[in-house]
């Protein structure tokens, strides 16, 4: 993207990466979400490659005219196949034009891959009968560099030790469910257990009910806060440090945190919203609850109490196997008409 949000939709402070562009990968600034000459413009270069298959990645119906544009142009070429990965079709924080937007995408694509049974059932309302629909769970995310032990990870955040840490790791949306964790920490058993949660990640929605939470329930000092944006390069040593990776979603469909923590090969707790139980096996990866602080707590006290990160740990390096990269390749292949 030239431009990817305008600025007054964009809630971060910047959606710029000052990252180095990934090895391998020639990328070309092209595409400016909110100028239909630059659709067609872009539409029409593609077009001319006349690819085999063309992967978008559809995850906000905002971006529904800007790429439902350039594949209709891309498409008259008669040859290439358009494969979308949709993240959402319905998205968590609803807003005028949200359904149009997403109708007019979809139209201009053959097939579909989604990541979560949820979505899976949510583009029923969406696909026509000759657009094909495939389940393929989200792969690890493999992106971060290699693990980083818990006692180096520990010391490069100048975090205590012997403590135990839970981590709350991504962009903080009210949907998220970050005040259903401080309530949860809030819980005087965790105060005696002396556990303490990390929370790492930009603020996408407003900090201050956050704050205040934090004072009223007089937490502050059971928190470590990096409410700032984290590098990729940065990432590793959050994980590492952790002892389990807590997702107190209200909503969802999918989560790319649950494979960044199989991919560091950390237990998880998840609430029982769209796919996030598909994802972690309860009681073997680590912990699916109801969208309760109460039950959310029960959960962390238990993990502690009966000494449960060796048995959750040992469990998610052999489920993390099931989510190749392979298997999300051969399954565009295959749904795109194009051999293997």
């Amino acid at each position: 993207f030239s431009l990817q949000y305008p600025g007054f939709l964009f809630p971060g402070k910047t959606q710029y990466s000052s990252e180095p562009a990934p090895e391998g990968l020639k990328i070309q600034t092209k595409i400016n979400s909110i100028n239909p000459f630059n659709w067609l413009s872009v539409g029409n270069e593609i077009s001319k490659l006349k690819p085999d298959i063309v992967i978008v990645k559809f995850w906000l119906p905002f971006m529904g005219p800007c790429f439902g544009t350039i594949l209709r142009r891309i498409k008259r070429n008669k040859h290439s196949r358009i494969v979308s990965i949709i993240d959402n079709i319905i998205p968590h924080e609803k807003r005028v034009g949200d359904k149009p937007f997403a109708k007019y995408f979809v139209k201009a694509v053959d097939a579909f891959i989604v990541m979560s049974k949820s979505v899976e059932d949510d583009m029923k309302k969406f696909v026509g009968p000759n657009q094909p629909v495939r389940f393929i769970p989200h792969p690890i995310y493999d992106n971060y560099g290699l693990p980083v032990s818990q006692e180096e990870s520990r010391k490069k955040l100048q975090l205590e030790p012997d403590a135990k840490y839970l981590l709350f790791f991504g962009f903080i949306r009210d949907y998220k469910g970050l005040d259903l964790l401080l309530e949860a920490m809030a819980d005087e058993r965790i105060r005696k257990m002396g556990i303490k949660a990390i929370v790492a990640g930009e603020y996408y929605s407003d900090s201050k009910p956050y704050e205040e939470q934090i004072d009223r329930l007089g937490i502050r000092d059971l928190l470590v806060l990096h409410t700032d944006f984290i590098p990729n390069s940065e990432v590793a040593p959050f994980f590492g440090a952790a002892d389990m990776v807590v997702q107190p979603y209200k909503t969802a469909t999918q989560s790319g945190i649950s494979q960044m923590a199989y991919h560091f090969e950390k237990p998880m707790l998840v609430t029982n919203v769209g796919g996030l139980p598909e994802i972690v096996p309860n009681g073997k990866a680590g912990y699916v609850t109801e969208v309760d602080a109460k039950a959310i707590a029960d959960a962390i006290v238990d993990f502690y109490e009966n000494n449960r990160v060796a048995s959750f740990e040992n469990f998610v390096k052999e489920e993390k196997k099931k989510f190749a990269w392979e298997t999300m390749v051969d399954g565009i292949k295959d749904i795109s008409g194009v051999q293997k």
